[in-house]
């Protein structure tokens, strides 16, 4: 990699082995630097890096007490500093989506729960942005509550509407069987079916893997979204599978040869899941259908939730419950069956 000394640009080394740059600034935001340093790309982002206005600090546009006030308390909170960063990246984005219209100068004191209520009825239509904003504005006004501008929490008294979606579908059998009829030993589409599949990770982890984490015969990762590490044995079709592809430090690429963001990887994989004439399906249901079938082959709860890295098992026993339900149901038809039959001959 070409070396090369540019103003405000930090280099390091992330946890999957890649060099990242960055321009950092006092005073200025800081942007990522794409490509190899040098390149037509880097010194195009560079260029328009180095020729931004500073920006503006929050705090100095804001009136007291304010939402917006608010909001700026919130991201200096110990609760979100704590979070990931991309978790804190989609946190901004629905709380500044938020405050960016009327409602940013308002007063974050006298605002009452009939106030939320109007909001949330108005996204009716979308429930799961209603959900989702809500959930932010209750850890966001719990600061207030904090920093002593008020004694309760507003958000607690609105009315929360109850999710009917069970989320993401786990992929069937039958699907499973016609995405690998269309796509073969070797190619990276079967690759990426495997490693969702027989270690159930989240779309963020499969992007990063390579066989740095393939060690003595299991799977090595820190979970991207939980920061928890799990160690998976190795499923013989997805060591099969990995030895065509060599020894890369990324297992899936684009076709420019770069590894894939989270939301690049599934636009990607549901197009080619679609091909194969299966839709409607996207990645994060192959870790359903990993739990499935954990489930369906009598694994426990806590065995289910040591692959896929759950630290809580609720979510886990949904799985092991549809399963048991399923060999529940299948013996007591069993016992109908047979017992329909011992009477059969007898007369009445």
């Amino acid at each position: 990699m070409a070396t090369i000394d540019l103003a405000y640009v930090q280099r390091f080394k992330d946890r999957h082995g890649r060099i990242r740059h960055y321009y950092r600034r006092k005073g200025y935001a800081t942007v990522g630097l794409p490509g190899d340093p040098g390149s037509a790309e880097f010194m195009a982002a560079y260029a328009l890096a180095h020729g931004r206005t500073p920006k503006a600090d929050p705090a100095t546009k804001v009136q007291p007490r304010s939402i917006n006030h608010l909001m700026v308390e919130y991201y200096r909170s110990a609760d979100f500093l704590d979070l990931e960063p991309q978790t804190q990246k989609t946190y901004r984005q629905i709380l500044d989506r938020f405050r960016a219209g009327a409602w940013g100068g308002r007063s974050a004191v006298s605002i009452e729960p009939q106030h939320l209520n109007g909001i949330f009825h108005q996204m009716a239509d979308r429930p799961g942005a209603q959900r989702n904003l809500r959930k932010r504005l209750m850890k966001a006004f719990a600061v207030a509550v904090e920093l002593g501008w008020r004694k309760d929490n507003p958000v607690r008294e609105t009315k929360s509407r109850k999710r009917k979606s069970k989320g993401f579908i786990p992929w069937s059998e039958a699907e499973i069987e016609t995405f690998e009829a269309k796509w073969g030993e070797g190619t990276r589409e079967r690759l990426a079916l495997y490693l969702l599949l027989y270690t159930g990770v989240r779309r963020s982890d499969v992007v990063g893997m390579g066989q740095q984490h393939v060690k003595n015969g299991r799977i090595a990762v820190t979970q991207d979204k939980t920061d928890v590490p799990i160690w998976i044995p190795v499923h013989p079709r997805l060591k099969a599978e990995i030895a065509r592809h060599g020894a890369g430090m990324t297992f899936i690429l684009t076709q420019y040869g770069r590894p894939f963001s989270p939301a690049g990887f599934t636009s990607w994989f549901v197009e080619r899941a679609t091909l194969a004439g299966v839709t409607g399906r996207t990645p994060h249901g192959l870790r359903k259908a990993a739990g499935r079938r954990l489930a369906e082959a009598g694994a426990t709860t806590k065995e289910i939730a040591a692959v896929l890295g759950h630290t809580s098992l609720d979510e886990v026993e949904t799985y092991t419950r549809s399963a048991d339900q399923a060999k529940l149901a299948d013996t007591a038809i069993a016992k109908l069956e047979k017992a329909e039959k011992r009477t059969a001959g007898v007369k009445p």
